[in-house]
């Protein structure tokens, strides 16, 4: 099984590339995140909670227990339900201690890094030396001959600054003042209100809504070659640990913002 979570990739932006490799999966889904930031997002999806279809008309708890209840097909399990991923709540130890998987992960995003409680459960779990490069994760990804596999790959291309491998940093686009302002608060040194990065003008965010857009299709020919990988009855899912804002109703990014588009992510599934 291989879960490919592509990082601030909010739903609109899949929509606009129409990537033709997940056609091969099946039919993309809007969905909603748990969480509008990566790391309670990941949180979330590796209890095996994965994005919400916001059903109206149930319980929470009926919500909750059918998303547990899909890992049924996915592993092929009878019944399997939220009980019997007790104590932990945790897919990955679950995964390792009752089904014999290798749990294995590749991430991008620091805030991933395998210190944290996240990596819990996991054979492997390793941070990528740059921050928007899935081809190196699929030069890395292995499989077991003997055992079943279950990768995370956290993908980085899709988060800010919108970036393809390939693409020269110089090239990249750069919020004004907020990396100066990011080093001084990680150095202890206090920040006044006045030295906050200016906000971007709507042409600008407009330029970094069309980055993610050309990012997903950069990315379209890797996840085809993914499909290619994996071994005959892989299940993939594709999907964003959350989505990003543009400038919509005066906000930029992601985390303490409470708005659609934030939550929005795409979501596909299938057997390869």
């Amino acid at each position: 099984m291989v879960v490919v979570v592509l990082d601030s990739c909010r739903f609109d932006s899949v929509v606009q590339a129409r990537p033709r490799s997940l056609d091969k999966l099946g039919s993309l889904e809007r969905r909603y995140s748990f969480a509008s930031w990566t790391a309670p997002s990941h949180y979330n999806l590796l209890m095996g909670v994965l994005p919400h279809t916001s059903p109206r008309g149930v319980y929470a708890s009926q919500a909750y227990s059918r998303s547990i209840a899909r890992w049924s097909d996915r592993l092929g399990v009878v019944d399997l339900a939220a009980f019997d991923l007790l104590p932990r709540m945790w897919l990955p130890s679950f995964l390792q201690d009752k089904l014999g998987f290798h749990t294995r992960a590749m991430v991008s995003m620091p805030v991933l890094n395998p210190h944290t409680p996240l990596a819990v459960g996991f054979d492997s779990w390793v941070q990528m030396p740059r921050h928007n490069d899935f081809g190196a994760m699929l030069d890395a990804l292995t499989f077991d001959d003997h055992r079943p596999t279950f990768w995370l790959l956290n993908v980085g291309e899709t988060h800010y600054p919108y970036a393809p491998a390939h693409e020269p940093e110089g090239d990249w686009p750069r919020v004004h003042g907020l990396h100066g302002v990011f080093r001084r608060m990680a150095e202890g040194r206090p920040v006044h209100c006045s030295e906050a990065p200016a906000f971007f003008d709507a042409e600008k965010m407009a330029r970094l809504q069309v980055r993610q857009v050309d990012v997903v299709r950069h990315l379209d020919g890797l996840l085809d070659r993914l499909m290619q990988m994996v071994p005959p009855g892989t299940t993939v899912i594709v999907t964003a640990d959350h989505g990003e804002l543009f400038g919509e109703d005066g906000y930029f990014g992601h985390g303490p913002i409470l708005h659609d588009k934030v939550l929005e992510v795409p979501f596909v599934e299938g057997r390869v």
